[in-house]
């Protein structure tokens, strides 16, 4: 089935095709449905079973290529339309195929009604062959056009109802300024891969990295190339400075949030540096650049998911924390752990969302948490699984958000320092307390809602998804068990990926010695601070609702600072935009395009009318004054012909 992974690609594709150009025609949402989320199946399980059968071979010989045809081939350049497929990109194709079927399947009941039923589906379609392009391209060029791709798709999505009001205008708005804001950190992607193809003359990736791990080349070119690539994974994935379209981005329709924007486009950043690993480990300042750039976008965010009453909002900070560990483990060296919190990250960010959107649907469209309260009764089947992802998030022991968690603040004390663990246990501290403030706000307490919305469970449709993600939020985490559980055997999903990483890890080296009692101490006072922190959330948003209250009056410059997301969006309005916009008004448009351009054609146009104009009065129609031309014409050639003898 190696051979023919190519067909998960091929096959949303085709459910793009088939709905976006008969979608409106049949019109029967089941058809349609079946048709966006059978394709979608059939990928994952054609994963699935490729993923076993690389399981079964010896781990030499787990790397494959599939090449269906040389797509460009000028002067050095040569670049193959080839797929790779080895143990990191099986593990995000199965997430990815996995994961987008759900919600596939959710959106069915999710979108049922709507006028654009087809071209929703088609557009999800669309994205996943976008981000199966991306996870399997076998080189730098098949990569960015999967990453263009998903990008494009984002805009697309999070636009899907272009004339909706949010709070900062239309979704086509928060849709532009998510497009805008990827296009600036893929230009910095571009410029890596320039640099990646002058330096090692190719940009595919088995060649890239065997001379990158063999060849002389020197720190400072790495550190540009990997530089350059981290700036293009800092706005695919929303890090500081580039976080500001994902908490805007929640004006797409709930899936959308889920796929995109939980799930699997916002990790292709990650996954971006985990492949390029290699490149990352050869320059170690950079390295530590991705750690803190990591560990502040988690602690950041964390601090504004505090405060947000929008419970898509929490969410979207929510994502952004939990994006921040994963390029705290990748800045750490520890690779394994970050594509491990990516898997987890994945099952219980897109319950929590689909939860989310299974509330909204039942509040009709109703957003604020402080208008909820007491849902708990009208949707249990939605409060079990929502409470079972927040307890994931919140590292609580036995469930998959723990091991993999734990596992990065391990890795961020043994080869980071205990600065960077103590920041990642403060904001694990945090994402604790507002996960379960939007849980207590939202299913327990009063019902702070009218009767006439009628509050009821979703149905079977959109919550079938949502127990089978609550699945695999407990079990995830098991196969990536810390060797501190397993012994000997070690961690299998670590031994899974190591192939993939082991050059990268040989070039960091990492030294000293750690026992299993240290290891084990610090996830013990991890997950006690975690578990107090829940219990404050429960004591305060049940029990005491007015220290809340009172708290948010005595700090109302701090509450009013995290509630306006430290005016970050109005400082780049500021800085950046207005700036930007008046000089390109003045200088580009008022100058540049009015004048310069404008002046010269105008004046090439002027000039011409001038002279013809006065070439014009010699055309007087008297034929007498046309023979005096003539004879004046004759004169001065005969004078001119008898000076030159």
């Amino acid at each position: 089935m190696v051979n023919y992974i190519y067909l998960t690609i091929l096959l949303p594709l085709l459910g793009f095709l088939v709905n976006g150009v008969l979608g409106k025609k049949i019109k029967n949402e089941k058809i349609i449905g079946a048709i966006g989320s059978g394709t979608v199946g059939l990928s994952f399980l054609i994963v699935l079973v490729a993923f076993f059968q690389t399981l079964a071979l010896p781990a030499a010989e787990r790397r494959q290529e599939v090449e269906l045809f040389t797509w460009l081939s000028t002067g050095g350049l040569n670049v193959r339309f080839a797929y790779l497929v080895d143990q990191l990109s099986l593990v995000m194709a199965l997430v990815v195929t996995g994961v987008g079927f759900l919600i596939h399947v959710y959106s069915i009941g999710y979108m049922h009604g709507d006028g654009s039923f087809w071209r929703f589906f088609s557009y999800l379609n669309l994205f996943i062959f976008a981000m199966m392009n991306l996870i399997l391209a076998n080189n730098f060029v098949l990569l960015f056009l999967g990453w263009e791709g998903v990008g494009l798709c984002s805009y697309l999505l999070i636009g899907f109802w272009y004339n909706r009001k949010f709070e900062k205008g239309t979704t086509s708005q928060a849709a532009k300024k998510a497009f805008v804001v990827n296009r600036i950190g893929d230009f910095g992607f571009l410029l890596g891969m320039f640099l990646i193809f002058m330096t090692f003359d190719s940009l595919n990736f088995q060649e890239v990295f065997s001379k990158a791990e063999l060849f002389p080349v020197s720190e400072k070119v790495f550190s540009f190339i990997a530089l350059f690539l981290f700036i293009g994974a800092t706005g695919k994935s929303a890090q500081i400075p580039l976080f500001v379209w994902l908490p805007d981005a929640m004006a797409g329709p709930t899936p959308v949030s889920a796929l995109i924007h939980a799930a699997t486009m916002v990790t292709a950043g990650v996954y971006m540096v985990a492949r390029c690993s290699i490149i990352f480990a050869s320059a170690p300042v950079i390295m530590t650049l991705i750690a803190v750039i990591g560990l502040m976008t988690a602690f950041f965010a964390a601090t504004v998911g505090l405060v947000q009453n929008d419970i898509k909002k929490v969410l979207a900070y929510s994502t952004i924390s939990q994006l921040g560990y994963m390029f705290l483990a990748m800045g750490v060296g520890a690779f394994t752990s970050g594509i491990s919190h990516v898997m987890t990250h994945a099952f219980f960010k897109a319950l929590l969302f689909l939860g989310a959107g299974s509330v909204i649907h039942s509040m009709h469209d109703q957003q604020d948490i402080r208008h909820y309260g007491g849902l708990k009764k009208y949707m249990p089947r939605t409060y079990i699984t929502f409470l079972i992802a927040s307890l994931a998030i919140s590292g609580f022991p036995g469930l998959s958000g723990f091991f993999s968690k734990d596992e990065i603040l391990w890795y961020a004390y043994a080869h980071g320092n205990i600065v960077f663990w103590a920041l990642g246990v403060l904001t694990a501290i945090m994402t604790a307390f507002y996960m379960f403030r939007l849980v207590f706000l939202t299913f327990y307490g009063k019902e702070k809602f009218s009767h006439d919305l009628h509050p009821h469970e979703s149905p079977s449709i959109m919550t079938l998804p949502l127990m089978v993600l609550a699945f695999l939020s407990v079990v995830g985490g098991y196969i990536g068990l810390p060797a501190v559980f397993t012994g000997e055997g070690g961690n299998f999903f670590e031994n899974w990926l190591s192939p993939v990483f082991t050059s990268a890890e040989r070039k960091l080296e990492f030294y000293g010695s750690y026992s299993h009692t240290e290891e084990l101490l610090l996830m013990v006072l991890s997950v006690a601070a975690a578990l107090c922190s829940i219990y404050f959330a429960y004591f305060i948003y049940t029990k005491r609702q007015d220290i809340a209250e009172r708290t948010s009056r005595k700090l109302r410059k701090l509450y009013n600072l995290l509630l306006n997301k430290y005016y970050v969006d109005e400082f780049y309005e500021a800085a950046v935009v207005q700036p930007l916009q008046r000089a390109s008004e003045t200088l580009l448009w008022k100058f540049t395009d009015s004048r310069i351009i404008d002046g010269v054609v105008n004046g090439a146009a002027s000039l011409i009318d001038r002279t013809a104009s006065l070439i014009r009065r010699l055309q007087t129609g008297v034929a007498q004054f046309y023979a005096l031309i003539m004879m004046v014409g004759i004169a001065i050639a005969l004078f001119w012909i008898i000076i030159s003898l």
